[in-house]
């Protein structure tokens, strides 16, 4: 029998899609489909809106986001706030000449469900229709050879917590399911069984899940029956994929989801985390997306992680506010952009309202190393967000440039330069630590540095330890964001250059 993929290949080659993910940055929860030659990938974004990022590729190892699937608040409904919340693991499908969506929203948690709709994977997408007798997380959905659609999830409530994976066939255009839910298989007995995905391949239905939490236990398991409804057989050598207890540079791998190519072939995506810096490890991107060959043996599949090569492809990108509509890179959290900015076209976004962390811009940070320069006039900021209570920026007003960081509970500014004129160029920074790993020293992932250019020279006005901004010490399920704004009303950002340094 084949044995579990536990990550026997830690010697990096050159784009390698075992150590390079195909999107880059926080895009977790990956959940894919195919039409014709066409691919289709979409994410988990939980309190940034617009939510669910969509991309398309033809030849799956190179993406480029076509949108986001959550465009109005109709769709994402802003209800509860807060770090981590929004929209979690969903399911990407085409059925009937319709793509299908479904998703949670934790933020709106006990209206269930969430199921939305297009002919144009970009869009427009449909008002939702909700499943309030489904409460939980990660729905899945498939279609048996009659027609009937099975709504698949994860049972989960705040205080409780989770409770098994349930099914029940239902009807679409109006979220009723059509029987009482029933359990299906659990998983193999690891904690936080969830992430149901159902296919059917060949002579079998299978279940996929995520098992082991989305930290270093997580890890892929499968099982196969007769049926979506089952029973299913467990997977003797289960899990099918992990990295748990190894060395391998991308650890937390899972939530993982099938497609088959034109050719026949199969190949996965999952999600991935990269840690650096000194034990425990941190990682500060957010778990990100990668992309897995698949070989079926005896009818169980099997990751060969190393069959695709990533293509150099640039991250970088600059943006002047020229035109009346924002690149779907740009995200707000527990807000939206018209909220926070006015004037788009013709000289940069100005402020409605500056209550640093929230109300600014945010685009993914998607490098390891990285310098991000904007351009402000009258007032402005530049900084790195994990969240509300751990980000960093440069803010300019008032003739002046001043750091500021908040940690936890404290916020502290942490020094200021003197800026001539209306208009400043503030630059914020990431580099490899300047300190060693323990035991010699204490190296986070890297430094963070806030900085002004001023007549060509750069000033830096402080370097922070970038552990404080990782997943590891803030919690939540998100990743850095380069965020912009302005402290007063009359402030504009002209532009941003955001650029990959040498790591």
């Amino acid at each position: 029998m084949p044995e579990p993929v536990i990550g026997s290949r830690p010697v990096e080659t050159a784009l390698s899609a075992e150590l390079h993910p195909i999107v880059p940055g926080f895009h977790p929860d990956p959940t894919i489909c195919r039409v014709g030659d066409d691919y289709y990938l979409a994410h988990s974004s939980f309190e940034y809106f617009p939510g669910a990022p969509i991309f398309h590729s033809r030849d799956l190892v190179t993406w480029t986001q076509i949108g986001n699937i959550l465009s109005r608040r109709s769709q994402f409904r802003a209800g509860e706030s807060g770090p981590s919340t929004g929209i979690y693991g969903s399911t990407l499908r085409h059925r009937d000449g319709r793509y299908w969506f479904i998703t949670t929203n934790v933020s709106d948690f006990d209206a269930g469900q969430l199921i939305v709709h297009a002919t144009d994977p970009a869009g427009p997408w449909s008002d939702p229709v909700f499943v309030p007798e489904a409460i939980g997380i990660d729905p899945d959905l498939c279609w048996d050879e009659d027609g009937t659609c099975y709504l698949t999830w994860h049972v989960l409530d705040f205080t409780v917590g989770g409770q098994g994976i349930r099914q029940a066939p239902i009807d679409l255009e109006t979220g009723r399911l059509l029987e009482p839910h029933y359990p299906v298989w659990q998983g193999s007995g690891m904690p936080m069984a969830e992430g149901p995905h159902l296919y059917r391949i060949g002579d079998y239905w299978y279940i996929m899940l995520a098992e082991g939490g989305t930290e270093r236990g997580h890890c892929v398991t499968i099982a196969r029956g007769p049926s979506p409804r089952g029973p299913f057989e467990s997977c003797s050598w289960n899990p099918i994929f992990t990295h748990r207890s190894s060395a391998h540079p991308v650890q937390n791998v899972g939530h993982a989801d099938l497609v088959q190519t034109p050719d026949g072939t199969w190949a996965a995506v999952y999600l991935g985390a990269r840690p650096r810096g000194s034990t425990p490890g941190f990682h500060v991107l957010g778990r990100e997306t990668f992309l897995a060959g698949v070989d079926w043996v005896d009818d169980w599949p099997v990751f060969d992680e190393a069959r695709f090569e990533i293509p150099e492809a640039g991250t970088g990108f600059a943006e002047d506010f020229t035109t009346s509509v924002l690149d779907p890179r740009w995200v707000v959290a527990d807000s939206e952009p018209d909220a926070v900015t006015e004037g788009v076209a013709g000289g940069g976004p100005r402020s409605r309202s500056w209550g640093p962390p929230a109300d600014v811009l945010c685009t993914r940070v998607t490098d390891f190393a990285w310098q991000a320069d904007a351009v402000v006039q009258g007032s402005g900021t530049v900084g790195l967000r994990l969240d509300d209570r751990h980000w960093c920026g440069v803010i300019f007003e008032d003739g002046h440039a001043r750091a500021i960081v908040q940690i936890g509970d404290v916020r502290q500014r942490i020094g200021r330069v003197e800026i001539a004129g209306e208009t400043a160029i503030l630059r914020i920074s990431t580099m490899p630590p300047q300190v060693a790993p323990v035991p010699f020293g204490y190296a986070g992932p890297d430094d963070v540095a806030l900085s002004v250019v001023r007549d060509g020279e750069v000033t830096e006005i402080a370097r922070l330890d970038g552990r404080y901004f990782s997943t590891e010490v803030a919690a939540g399920f998100t990743g850095r964001m380069l965020a912009l704004g302005a402290p007063t009303t009359d402030g504009r950002v002209l532009s941003v250059t955001y650029r990959p340094l040498p790591d």
